[in-house]
């Protein structure tokens, strides 16, 4: 039962956009994590074994992080436009906005000239 309420979760969280600042894009310990595993020099082969795993297991680490980076980067609102949609986009909204607040004047002035007259 917990394992399709996890399966639902996740379904509904692919579907949901994600905000720049809920990205999970700390890859930094990890990496510094397989440098300094690599540069271990162990000296019998038992502990080359086992430090070959652990590289192994933190390189595999790292490409699970990476791939569910990518996948909350897919999840960002506006990623599917390009740069140039995305200008024109957002000179529409200035548009609009410079419309509205334009309205939003005459309409003041209107207020004011009608509270005015005698």
């Amino acid at each position: 039962m917990d394992v399709i309420n996890e399966q639902q979760e996740q379904t509904n969280s692919e579907y949901k956009p994600i905000t720049v600042e809920n990205l999970d894009v700390d890859f930094l310990p990890i990496i510094y994590d397989i440098i300094r595993s690599v540069e271990r020099d162990p000296h019998d082969n038992a502990q080359k074994n086992s430090q070959s795993q652990d590289i192994s297991q933190k390189v595999i680490e790292l490409h699970k992080k990476l791939e569910v980076a990518k996948e909350q980067i897919r999840r960002l609102p506006g990623v599917e436009y390009s740069k140039e949609e995305q200008l024109e986009k957002l000179e529409t909204l200035r548009k609009q906005l410079r419309l509205k607040r334009e309205l939003l004047q005459k309409y003041r002035n209107m207020y004011l000239l009608d509270f005015l007259k005698p």
